[in-house]
């Protein structure tokens, strides 16, 4: 297997694999499983769990999975995510919340949280609950004492994520990203695929790591049947599909098993062609008819440019990030050295008129 791919977080400059692990069904299978399969992801590479499981169960393997082992890894707790039952439960109760965050470090035998999540804010009366209680001061509070190193928050919904955006608080942020989502299907599908786009240009400006949740939509994406675009996607286009989105620093899929794990991981074994994803593009909602999603499948440029980071830099750049326009003056060939052959409109799956774009782009950070 070819080695794992790391990204810089933004806010501190940890070193955070690509592809990470999420807690979801492994709670289903017995403790020896749990930890071989943890212990497997830490051995290809990955170092960011989320502990945001269906089972309490996964809080004792995981502590038993990373003794002596636990500077080596990032995990991601959840303030509101209450295992004190034995089952997940979710509040926005402070008391209980300090019951469960407390219960959750002696289960997994540490003093000291990577990421600390403000949980499952989807609708924006729940967020001011749980500001009203005081959740948010206590996450604020351990922060302040090292005990949480960075803060994060998980949503569905970019209108929350903005307004917690707009405290300057955030580190990280999970949200949902995959294709029928953004394009507007799905139980998830919350807020069109212009304001997903626009969250997930916020947090790249703002340097806030998107963690992907739900990558394959519960399955849904992997089976025909069940997919509104009526075909197949494969696990590592869903990846692909992911990773290409503005400011995501890892994605975070549920595995059951050691076998579903190296399913994902061999990812890293396929081809650029088996991680085109180009196939959903006959669905792309009007809104989003001609917009760059950086994929790259207009890659590569006879004249050597690097059409999707030129989009990138400058979509960030019309957003008011400055870095954005010093970091496309920085590139070895900028939108001035297109030569207009037209390549790059003739491979374009979304429909971009990438020439006249190249231009429009080259008026702008020529000035």
């Amino acid at each position: 297997m070819k080695n794992m791919e790391y990204r810089i977080l933004p806010h501190g400059g940890e070193k955070i694999s690509v592809i990470g692990m999420g807690s979801s069904v492994i709670g289903e299978r017995p403790e020896k499983e749990i930890i071989a399969t943890v212990h497997s992801a830490m051995e290809n590479g990955i170092n960011y769990f989320d502990m945001a499981g269906g089972h309490a169960t996964i809080f004792d393997a995981y502590g038993k999975a990373l003794e002596g082992k636990r500077d080596q890894v990032y995990l991601q707790v959840h303030f509101g995510a209450d295992y004190t039952s034995g089952e997940y439960g979710w509040t926005t109760d402070l008391k209980k919340i300090r019951n469960s965050v407390q219960w959750q470090l002696e289960k997994l035998r540490t003093d000291y949280i990577d990421f600390g999540f403000i949980h499952c804010m989807d609708e924006e009366k729940d967020l001011n609950t749980y500001i009203k209680n005081g959740v948010l001061d206590y996450i604020l509070d351990l922060k302040k004492k090292g005990i949480v190193r960075h803060i994060g928050m998980s949503s569905h919904t970019p209108s929350v994520v903005h307004k917690v955006l707009d405290m300057g608080i955030l580190d990280v942020t999970m949200f949902s990203i995959n294709p029928l989502y953004d394009y507007g299907q799905g139980d998830y599908a919350f807020g069109s695929s212009s304001e997903r786009y626009e969250m997930y240009r916020r947090c790249e400006k703002e340097g806030v790591g998107i963690v992907v949740m739900k990558p394959f939509c519960a399955g849904q994406l992997l089976d025909a049947e069940k997919s509104a675009f009526g075909v197949a996607l494969g696990k590592h286009q869903c990846i692909q599909y992911a990773l290409d989105k503005p400011g995501v620093i890892t994605v975070v899929p549920g595995y059951g098993n050691e076998k579903e794990l190296m399913e994902v991981l061999d990812y890293f074994n396929t081809s650029d062609e088996q991680k085109d994803y180009s196939v959903i593009a006959g669905f792309t909602p009007k809104e989003s008819e001609g917009v760059c999603v950086y994929c790259k499948h207009c890659h590569p440029c006879p004249a050597g440019l690097d059409i999707a980071l030129i989009n990138k830099y400058y979509d960030l750049a019309m957003l008011g990030d400055p870095l954005a326009r010093e970091h496309y003056l920085t590139l070895d060939k900028t939108a001035k050295d297109c030569i207009g052959c037209g390549h790059c409109d003739s491979r374009c799956p979304f429909h971009v008129r990438q020439s006249e774009r190249m231009k429009m782009i080259h008026d702008e950070f020529g000035k």
